[in-house]
C-alpha cells in the first residue's frame, strides 16, 4: 500500500514538472517574439523602414500634418510610442511633417461645390469632408462656410471641409376629388396652388341600344363630330387619384365629358 502511495505521488509531482516546464517554454515563446519599439521621431520614413527592418517592424505614413518645428519630410509622431514592447510584424503608424505652412487657403464661399472643389485642389489643398444642409431662401449648390476660413494661418494639415445648400424639399399636399366639377375652375384653382394641368381627354361616351329590326333597310345617320373639352365639361377622373399625396409643381391629367 505504501509503494502504492509513493508511486502516485511520484507521478502527480511529475505531471506538476512537465506543466511548469510547458509554461516556462511558452512564456519564453512568447516573450522571444517581442521587440522594444525605437524612437524613429525626426527621422524620414525611409531611414525609418531601415532603423526597424532588424526588429521585424514595418511603418506606415497615416497622416500629413504642417509643422513649423520639424523639417518637411519627417516623422513627427509615432504610435506605439518609444519603448513599448509589441509583437515582430508589428506596424508603426507614424505622422510625416509637411514643414511650414506655405499655401494660402483660397475663400471659396457663394461659390458652387464644384467650382471650390476645383480651386481648393490646385492650391495643392485636399477636400476633407463636405456637409450639406438645406436652407430655405438661399441658392441651392452653394459653399456656405469652410474651415479653415481664408487666409487662415497655423493650418495643422492641408485639408479643408465645406458647408454646402441643398435644394429644399418640396411642399406635399394630398389630392383633392375634383370629380363632377367644371374644368375652367378647377385649372384656375390648381394653378393658382402651383400645379400643373396635364392632358385633357374626353370620356368614352356611352354605348346607345342597338335599333329594332322592322326588316326595313334604314341608312345608319352620320356620326357626330367628336366633342372637345370646353371650361364647362365637368370632371369625370382625375390622375393622381383623391387621396394620393403629392408634391407642389405635379402635373394633374383628367378626364371629362
Amino acid at each position: 500500500m505504501k509503494s502504492f502511495f509513493r508511486f502516485a505521488i511520484l507521478a502527480l509531482t511529475l505531471v506538476v514538472v512537465a506543466l511548469v516546464s510547458a509554461l516556462t517554454a511558452m512564456r519564453f515563446a512568447i516573450h522571444g517574439q517581442e521587440v522594444e519599439v525605437p524612437a524613429i521621431i525626426g527621422l524620414t520614413p525611409a531611414d525609418a523602414g531601415r532603423a526597424v527592418a532588424g526588429l521585424g517592424l514595418q511603418i506606415e505614413v497615416e497622416r500629413q500634418y504642417y509643422s513649423p518645428r520639424i523639417p518637411e519630410g519627417r516623422i513627427m509622431t509615432q504610435l506605439p510610442l518609444p519603448g513599448m514592447k509589441v509583437r515582430r510584424g508589428w506596424q508603426l503608424r507614424v505622422a510625416q511633417s509637411l514643414g511650414p505652412q506655405r499655401v494660402a487657403i483660397p475663400d471659396v464661399t457663394k461659390q458652387s461645390e464644384r467650382a471650390a472643389e476645383w480651386n481648393i485642389r490646385r492650391r495643392g489643398v485636399d477636400l476633407a469632408s463636405t456637409a450639406r444642409l438645406q436652407l430655405p431662401g438661399t441658392p441651392a449648390d452653394q459653399v456656405l462656410a469652410q474651415s479653415p476660413p481664408a487666409n487662415a494661418n497655423q493650418v495643422a494639415a492641408p485639408k479643408t471641409s465645406l458647408l454646402v445648400t441643398v435644394a429644399s424639399d418640396a411642399p406635399a399636399y394630398v389630392m383633392p376629388s375634383f370629380a363632377s366639377q367644371p374644368l375652367g375652375s378647377v385649372s384656375r384653382t390648381l394653378q393658382d396652388a402651383g400645379f400643373k394641368l396635364g392632358n385633357v381627354s374626353m370620356a368614352p361616351a356611352a354605348a346607345s341600344a342597338p335599333a329594332p329590326d322592322t326588316g326595313l333597310s334604314i341608312s345608319p345617320a352620320p356620326a357626330p363630330a367628336p366633342a372637345q373639352p370646353s371650361p364647362t365639361s365637368l370632371i369625370v377622373t382625375q390622375s393622381p387619384p383623391a387621396g394620393q399625396r403629392v408634391l407642389a409643381g405635379a402635373t394633374v391629367n383628367f378626364e371629362v365629358r
